[in-house]
């Protein structure tokens, strides 16, 4: 594991070439450290084209560009069910965040009734979504490794793509005033992969300093979510990261390796009755954390400390 500043990276090369099994383990083992201190790290040589993640990007700004009434072709139809807002979404003048969005592509809706400008963003976001499907089924291996657990588990526990989705995002520039773009969090999935132009802004929470994950062409940053952090007891972290506006326009995309929403989470046994350690949460199905994080964006708590984390379910 090299460090660009003091991010981790990890070289997946050896998982793409025949017989490199010392090699592999060498990834394994960055991918462990940078999980346990960080929740994230930057991943290359991951098999995405790095010409189509950059087109993608170009693609997406396009649609940013476009007129708002445009962009609202692309809304969520009234009345369909999603645990995230599917399609086009602005935030709301009085949030904190400053940005707009859309869910390009969701299984289970099917993709939005995008406009017919930019030519080519819903063949590059299809491409995109199907390189980092495979990507996260490969992470998965290699974090089922990691946790030492019986070959292919997470594979059979986590075996259903239909709630997996992506989403483009644009941050407004920043302002003399303030430069909210995404509050810090913690991402309530297994696995998510983001790619940004150039402008950066994303950082890292990491022994209470912030710590900037730099733009780097053809890399992927690689946060490990709540799903994770609860079935390993806490082993394994998941990243508190946030965005800070710059003075410019701001492009990402996010991909989310999800869990089926009727999954029952709860820390596993390789990490509480086998060791002897009591589990630092009680368990949960999975749609319930969801939608009380969905409560956060809809119906904001008057008070910060009110915002539901995953520390709802600690013991």
């Amino acid at each position: 594991m090299a460090a660009g500043g003091a991010f981790p990276v990890v070289d997946l090369a050896p998982f793409f070439a025949e017989g490199d099994s010392s090699g592999r383990a060498r990834a394994t083992e960055a991918v462990l450290e940078a999980c346990r201190t960080h929740g994230c790290f930057r991943v290359v040589n991951h098999g995405v084209p790095a010409e189509l993640m950059a087109r993608a990007l170009k693609l997406s700004a396009a649609f940013f560009a476009l007129p708002d009434d445009e962009k609202a072709r692309a809304r969520q139809a009234e009345g369909t069910v999603a645990p995230v807002p599917a399609g086009y979404t602005r935030q709301p003048a009085h949030s904190a965040d400053k940005r707009e969005y859309v869910l390009v592509f969701d299984p289970k809706l099917g993709f939005n009734e995008y406009p017919t400008e930019p030519a080519g963003f819903r063949e590059a976001v299809e491409e995109c979504y199907a390189k980092f499907t495979e990507l996260g089924l490969l992470l998965q291996e290699v974090l089922n490794e990691c946790m030492g657990l019986p070959p292919g588990f997470l594979r059979d526990y986590n075996g259903d793509r239909d709630f997996d989705f992506m989403v483009a995002h644009h941050y407004f520039p920043a302002t003399e005033e303030e430069n909210y773009g995404l509050r810090a969090h913690e991402d309530g999935n297994c696995i998510t992969f983001i790619i940004q132009d150039g402008v950066g802004g994303l950082e890292v929470l990491k022994d209470g300093d912030w710590i900037p994950a730099e733009p780097v062409d053809g890399s992927i940053i690689v946060n490990i979510g709540d799903v994770i952090l609860v079935l390993s007891n806490n082993r394994l972290k998941s990243a508190t990261h946030r965005v800070v506006r710059k003075p410019a326009h701001r492009h990402s995309l996010a991909f989310f390796l999800n869990i089926h929403g009727d999954k029952w989470i709860e820390p596993l046994p390789e990490f509480t009755t086998k060791i002897g350690e009591a589990p630092r949460y009680r368990g949960f199905v999975f749609n319930e954390y969801q939608q009380l994080r969905m409560r956060n964006k809809t119906h904001p708590p008057s008070r910060p400390e009110d915002v539901v984390h995953i520390t709802h379910y600690a013991i």
